[in-house]
């Protein structure tokens, strides 16, 4: 079973991460391109082996994250939680969580979606932000006009239910890329018996 947590989470790559003495101007260019607190990251400097998707993805992520319009923030990372969280994706669970918590100043929202699973409730616009984020991502396939009914109703406006939207599938591929390139290494407190 895998062990969500609000600790702080490692990640050891598969393959060896770019040596930033040896890069390339157009890889630190791209590595430049990241948010500055990920510049340094084993995670960006082993995608910066391919530096025209890395530039890509840093200017995505800046732009779906910390755009300063649309849905709030918090809500935001609420939603990479989610779908980190359904994806399996301990690593980007922790980072996700802790910036919403950080945000919020609400941990307890995060230990209880851990505890209890995405079925927990809390107000309505959260509680819709959660099903849409899950559902968009356990079946996409599945999704329908009607899935934006209750979002509307709980008071979020088109360009906030795109921005939501844009969120949960950069994190569909964030997480397969943190998945498939490394595995995450749990706090020594946290790497009981059972954990993943």
């Amino acid at each position: 079973m895998t062990r969500f947590t609000l600790a702080p989470v490692e990640w050891d790559p598969r393959l060896p991460p770019l040596e930033e003495s040896q890069a390339t101007p157009e890889q630190i260019a791209a590595l430049d391109a990241a948010p500055a607190n990920q510049r340094h990251s084993p995670y960006l400097l082993t995608l910066a082996h391919d530096p025209g998707s890395l530039a890509h993805r840093g200017a995505l992520f800046k732009s779906v994250m910390y755009a300063p319009r649309g849905l709030p923030r918090a809500e935001r990372e609420l939603a990479t939680a989610i779908v980190s969280i359904v994806n399996g994706c301990v690593y980007c669970t922790s980072v996700h969580a802790r910036r919403y918590a950080e945000l919020t100043k609400k941990p307890e929202v995060m230990q209880r979606l851990f505890d209890e699973g995405l079925t927990a409730s809390f107000d309505p616009r959260q509680d819709a932000v959660i099903a849409f984020s899950a559902k968009l991502t356990e079946d996409p396939t599945a999704m329908t006009a009607a899935d934006l009914a209750p979002l509307r109703a709980a008071g979020l406006g088109d360009l906030e239910i795109l921005d939501l939207i844009h969120s949960i599938a950069m994190f569909a591929n964030a997480n397969r890329l943190m998945q498939a390139l490394g595995d995450p290494v749990m706090p020594p407190d946290e790497a009981a018996p059972g954990a993943a």
